[in-house]
């Protein structure tokens, strides 16, 4: 069951729903009545993006059909999804193949520049033999949208694959990435910032499936919710038998700054090999009380106080940004969201 197959048939049935333990806390079935009609094409000027500045090659999908771009893996290279229909859907379909040795910062951005519409972007990601991916995720939806973004990602040995999503969220939005990790030498970082207010909604979904001896996984996730927002986590790592000496840390840390904001967590270890070494954190909480005290006391505005305390929260996972540019426009995404003056 998957927005996909929604969208192709006509069958709302498709839908996944609260009914599918990994769905439960996205219900799209309940959400969606009517399915939008197909989004028309577009030949007008397309807004600059995100990272216009910092890639050499651009692909971009406009209302789901692909506009511009080459099939060029490797350097720097921006891949955009831009939805310019309003009460419209779109889906998209995207393959990458990275030759082994290559290595490719990927600037990924959803863009969502239309009011109600409804996307389906799924992603196939193959990592040659020792070759590196950075992949940024920037999603920035309409607070009335509906957005499923699904990437699969194969690791070759030896491969090196690192990515950080930044999101306030939509209607309903789910960022799901699975991942193939042949152990092998091949080391993966994922990582994740939410921010989110209103009634927006943020759903953060990973599996890594460890096949293979001597696997690296690292992830961490921080996230902020206020007023009815609601953000969702859910990281499943399975350590396949056979696959001994994987070393995998995942951690989940979100601060609710509203008695009507709602955090969902579900970090999960699986493990069916022996010798190995893993482990998994979750804390929610509000921020400290005492430091916004001793803000206020040198004259810092309680709003702007706590928006410099979030800043410092979700920092971490920023500064984990290889790519020193797209660190830079990450960094300043936060403040902005927050209000901060940094």
């Amino acid at each position: 069951m998957t927005l996909s197959t929604a969208l192709k048939t006509g069958d709302l049935t498709a839908l996944p729903s609260r009914r599918d333990e990994d769905w439960r806390w996205t219900d799209l079935r309940g959400l969606l009545r009517v399915l939008p009609p197909a989004a028309p094409a577009h030949d007008g000027e397309i807004p600059a993006g995100p990272f216009a500045d910092l890639a050499s090659i651009e692909t971009v999908f406009v209302n789901g059909r692909r506009m511009a771009g080459a099939e060029t893996a490797s350097g720097v290279v921006a891949l955009r999804f831009v939805a310019l229909a309003e009460k419209a859907s779109q889906a998209a379909n995207h393959a990458l193949v990275v030759k082994p040795g290559e290595t490719l910062v990927l600037l990924e951005s959803h863009e969502g520049r239309a009011a109600g519409y409804v996307s389906d972007v799924t992603l196939d990601i193959a990592v040659g033999e020792g070759a590196s991916v950075e992949r940024i995720i920037l999603v920035e939806d309409d607070a009335e949208a509906i957005n499923v973004v699904t990437a699969e990602v194969d690791l070759a040995p030896g491969a090196t694959y690192a990515q950080t999503v930044l999101t306030s969220g939509a209607r309903r939005q789910r960022i799901e990435t699975r991942i193939n990790h042949p152990g092998a030498h091949a080391q993966v970082r994922l990582d994740g910032v939410y921010l989110l207010d209103g009634q927006r909604h943020a759903d953060q979904t990973t599996v890594v499936t460890h096949a293979g001896v001597d696997g690296i996984t690292s992830q961490l996730t921080k996230g902020m919710v206020a007023d009815q927002a609601r953000g969702v986590f859910q990281g499943r790592i399975v350590v396949s038998p056979g696959a001994d000496q994987t070393d995998a840390r995942m951690g989940h840390h979100a601060l609710i700054l509203s008695d009507r904001a709602e955090i969902d967590a579900k970090p999960e270890l699986l493990i069916f090999a022996d010798d190995v070494s893993c482990a998994h954190g979750n804390t929610i909480g509000a921020l400290d009380d005492e430091a916004i005290f001793y803000a206020r006391q040198r004259g810092i505005p309680e709003t702007e106080a706590k928006a410099m305390l979030t800043v410092a929260f979700v920092g971490e996972v920023v500064e984990r940004i290889e790519h020193e540019g797209a660190r830079a426009i990450a960094a300043a995404w936060v403040a902005r969201k927050l209000g901060s003056p940094t």
